[in-house]
């Protein structure tokens, strides 16, 4: 991080500015150092490897970081040669590509496949996730000028409320303990006038194999189960290909066999479907949390929040919504 970023950061325990001290830096990038309460110095915490952290390095989201460090750049519209991640972004926050003089938010970041292209509108981008991946986001975004990257957890934001114009939160709600107070806590961060684009998975037939097994998986350790599940995917691969030849249902009922078939939505070669198949099959079974929602559901949480403009409805992800902090 650069010492630029601090004045958007505040204590999650008291909400109190924060001073940097730097140990080492490196291309006028903190390395390491520590950020600390203004008004209790004994509340301290570390910078390291340029990346402010406000958690243990060990909690329930532990998977996630798993998988991103190891598929680090497996999703980047870059590498897999499809524009999934750029399309996806400005489609579901229906945002202009120009946004300087912006701050926005991405909470939960992953491997940081959206970070680059929110850093694309030229807004200030604050990225956090609550697991290690955060590790991977910097490898590829961390450098860009206008991009923070920290590890943070979303009920205790290291931010002031109200100082975001936009917020986005892709494929992470559900991954809370509470999908709801963690869409609540988004809220508080906007600015009047701000807008929110988040989407969370949708309560239904297509998840019924994955949550009849999770409470067996999601318990095992992330290394265990990665090699259950590139297992699982090589061994019903050569069946996998059979059955997405199945006019319509083929690709759904391999999903529904555990191999995260996206071949009905990406042409990719063979090898990258294969890829992706055994990090979203293993994406489906780690999560410690993982709790769909219905629109109708979610459509009362926007009312709740007392948002405008509101649009929720089914789409990326299972349920996607949209709406404007009131002025």
């Amino acid at each position: 991080m650069t010492r630029a970023f601090v004045r958007f950061l505040r204590c999650p325990n008291t909400g109190s500015s924060l001073s940097v001290e730097s140990l080492i830096e490196k291309d006028g990038r903190i390395q390491e150092g520590w950020l600390t309460a203004t008004t209790n110095p004994e509340l301290r915490y570390p910078i390291k490897q340029f990346i402010p952290r406000f958690v243990e390095p060990g909690n329930y989201a532990a998977s996630f970081g798993f998988q991103w460090l190891r598929h680090s750049d497996t999703q980047y519209d870059s590498v897999s040669g499809v524009n999934s991640s750029a399309k996806r972004f400005f489609e579901e926050t229906r945002w202009p590509p120009q946004l300087e003089d912006e701050l926005i938010l991405e909470a939960g970041s992953g491997a940081g496949i959206f970070t680059e292209h929110a850093a694309s509108t030229g807004a200030t981008i604050i990225s956090f996730d609550y697991s290690l991946a955060v590790e991977a986001n910097y490898a590829r975004n961390g450098k860009l000028p206008n991009v923070l990257i920290l590890q943070a957890d979303m009920f205790h934001m290291p931010f002031a409320p109200g100082i975001f114009d936009k917020i986005f939160c892709f494929g992470v709600l559900q991954h809370t303990p509470s999908p709801e107070k963690a869409f609540y806590e988004l809220v508080r961060g906007l600015k009047p006038g701000g807008r929110i684009a988040i989407d969370v998975y949708r309560l239904g037939l297509m998840g019924l194999t994955k949550y009849l097994v999770r409470p067996m998986t999601r318990t095992l350790a992330p290394e265990r189960l990665y090699k259950i599940c590139q297992a699982h995917v090589h061994c019903l691969w050569p069946v996998a290909r059979l059955i997405r030849k199945i006019p319509k249902i083929g690709p759904y009922l391999n999903w529904l066999l555990l191999v995260a078939d996206y071949s009905a939505w990406y042409k990719l070669e063979d090898a990258k479907l294969k890829e992706w198949a055994v990090l979203n099959t293993f994406d489906m079974l780690s999560p410690r949390y993982d709790k769909p929602q219905t629109s109708r559901r979610v459509a009362n949480w926007f009312a709740k929040a007392g948002l405008i403009e509101t649009d929720v409805r089914h789409g990326y992800n299972g349920i996607e919504g949209r709406g404007r902090k009131p002025r």
